[in-house]
Parts: C-alpha cells; sequence; structure tokens
C-alpha cells in the first residue's frame, strides 16, 4: 500500500506536533511537504520529517502531490486554506477554531462536500484516553442524565500576538476555550442554546497588549437544548501551568476528568513548605496521546472513505457558541444563539 501523503501548512506549535505524530507514529502515511511563509521555518521542519518545504500551498501542491493537508495556520486563514485545499481534491484535517464565522465554516464543509472529501476539526480531548472513557461511562447510563457539566482550560504564557487581535481570531474564548464548548456539547449529548458571558483584562496592559477587546480571563454560563446547563471558564495566561479538566454531574453520579496534577508523584519537603507536585506545563504534554490518535484516526477515515470522528458541524456548532459568548460580553446580557449572527 502506497503511504497516504500529508501536507502540513503551518510549521508552528501545532504544526509541528502534528508532523512529527504523523512521521512517527502512523505507519501507513507519511509528511511530505511543510508550508510556511517563513520558508526557514518550513524547510527546517521538512527536513526532520523528511519532506520538503515550501512557502504556499499551491507550491507543495504542485511539486509533491500530497493526498491530505493538515491546516495549523493562525484562525482567519483557516476558511481560505481549507477551501483551496478541498479544490484540489484534498482531504482536510483543521485545527481548532475552524473559523472566525459560522458562514465561513459552511463554506469549508461545502467545499470539501463537493470534492467528497472528509473534513475533520482538531478537538484532541476527543481522542485523549481520560476523556473517552468518561465520554463511553456517559453514553452507557452509568451516571444516568447529564443534569450539569462543566469545563475549563487555562494556559501557560500570551497567545502569539494575532490572536490578540478579535478580528483575527475571537479572543481567548476561541484560541483556547474551544475545546470547552466542543466538550461540553460532546458530553452533554446536547447543543448549546443559550449562553451568558463574563470577561475581564487583568494582564494584559502589564504584558504590552494593546489589542481593543482583549480579554485573559472569561466565565460562560451555558443552557443547553436538552434543558442540561453548565458552564466554562479561561485564564491565559495562567502562570501555574496548563491546566484542562472536566466535571460532568448526573441524575445518578459524577464523572470528574483531568487534575492539576502532572504525574502521580508528590514530592514532601518541611513541613513549613509542604509538598510540591508536578502540573502539566504545555498542552502538547497534557494531550500527547490525543494528538496521535486524532492524526491517526483522520488518516484512517480519509483511505477508508467513512465520516470522520470529529465533523465540520462539530467545528461550526462551537464556533456559533462562541460568537454569541463574545456578543453577550459585549452587550451584557443572555444571548439565544439561535439570534447569533452568521
Amino acid at each position: 500500500m502506497n503511504p497516504f501523503r500529508v501536507c502540513v501548512v503551518g510549521a508552528g506549535r501545532a504544526g509541528a506536533v502534528h508532523a512529527r505524530n504523523v512521521h512517527s507514529h502512523t505507519a501507513d502515511a507519511a509528511v511530505v511537504a511543510v508550508v510556511d511563509d517563513d520558508e526557514q521555518r518550513a524547510c527546517a521542519l521538512a527536513a526532520e520529517v523528511g519532506a520538503t518545504g515550501f512557502t504556499t500551498l499551491a507550491a507543495a501542491i504542485a511539486g509533491a502531490a500530497p493526498d491530505a493537508v493538515v491546516i495549523a495556520t493562525p484562525t482567519h486563514t483557516h476558511r481560505d486554506v481549507s477551501v483551496q485545499a478541498s479544490g484540489a481534491g484534498l482531504h482536510v484535517f483543521c485545527e481548532k477554531p475552524m473559523a472566525l464565522t459560522p458562514a465561513a465554516c459552511d463554506e469549508m464543509m461545502d467545499a470539501a462536500a463537493a470534492v467528497d472529501r472528509i473534513l475533520q476539526i482538531g478537538f484532541v480531548r476527543r481522542f485523549q484516553p481520560e476523556f473517552q472513557e468518561a465520554w463511553a461511562r456517559i453514553d452507557a447510563g452509568e451516571i444516568g442524565e447529564v443534569m450539569l457539566v462543566k469545563s475549563l482550560t487555562r494556559g501557560p504564557g500570551l497567545p502569539p500576538a494575532w490572536a490578540n487581535d478579535m478580528t483575527l481570531s475571537n479572543g481567548m474564548l476561541a484560541e483556547v476555550n474551544s475545546h470547552c464548548f466542543d466538550s461540553v456539547r460532546w458530553l452533554a449529548g446536547s447543543d448549546v442554546v443559550r449562553v451568558y458571558a463574563e470577561v475581564s483584562n487583568r494582564k494584559g496592559a502589564r504584558l504590552g497588549v494593546v489589542a481593543e477587546d482583549f480579554y485573559d480571563n472569561a466565565v460562560v454560563s451555558l443552557r443547553f437544548a436538552s434543558d442540561a446547563i453548565g458552564s466554562i471558564d479561561g485564564v491565559c495566561p495562567a502562570e501555574y501551568g496548563y491546566d484542562a479538566r472536566m466535571e460532568v454531574v448526573g441524575t445518578e453520579g459524577l464523572i470528574t476528568i483531568g487534575e492539576v496534577g502532572g504525574a502521580a508523584m508528590l514530592t514532601c519537603v518541611d513541613r513549613a513548605r509542604g509538598g510540591v507536585r508536578p502540573v502539566h506545563k504545555t498542552w502538547p504534554e497534557r494531550f500527547s496521546w490525543g494528538y496521535v490518535r486524532e492524526i491517526t484516526a483522520f488518516v484512517e477515515a480519509a483511505r477508508s472513505g467513512a465520516e470522520p470522528a470529529v465533523t465540520g458541524l462539530d467545528g461550526k456548532r462551537a464556533v456559533e457558541a462562541v460568537v454569541a459568548a463574545n456578543r453577550s460580553w459585549r452587550e451584557g446580557r443572555a444571548v439565544e444563539l439561535a439570534e447569533a449572527p452568521a
């Protein structure tokens, strides 16, 4: 069997994670091209995974003949890169957030459907073992009907400068908490129908962020079509480490997922100082196996023609909730998703 040929677009942190995972963990796939505006960065990552570096997707398609693209570029570019790739007959894996607007999500889905290619969105929690186990237990009815679901994502350090601009990223709720918006919908088994959000900017000025409407703390209250309720919170930067946890309360029980500690180890020092426990430092470390499993699942779905585990519609639903939440804090009121702009 010929290897499935993958082009990675974007040679930053996420692109590097996906390129290395295809190269090292997916036996029947190979990275054949890496695309980045920065030619030196594209070529450096390409050399690491046995591929060729390019500065445009068009050049990569002509020069490397890929079967699929993995999009790991800034959010505001996702729609254009995805539509271009689909137009060339390629399967598409697109990192979250899917796009800036629901309308852009529709264009991405339509472009993939027009050429009968798959479009998978990078919601890595769905492939992480403890999250999958929680979903299986909820689906089996172990905790009864879901009544309340909570999710948090907190990340160390500021995101790239472009992500501080709401017009390019939709802010922290999209860049950091997209995983939360997808996860609560997934584990609740129901769509979000209303949101109310509060945000604040506590560190931006001290860190030199001058972008309009920047916020680094957010809390969102949620109501689902099933009448379950929930919440999401985000902090970025969170100086203590990378933190992603969930809690699901059912009519018959409780499931908690994740913990702050990054290892099952406690260092005991003197009584005055107490104990020290390692924490997760970065998202690639926290979800290392999830990233391997999601890219493997993408290759398997593309090869077989099966529907991907995370579809374009899943990506769109998260974008819709983010757009509504941003409208909520701007207008100081709860927002029904049915009224949010496209």
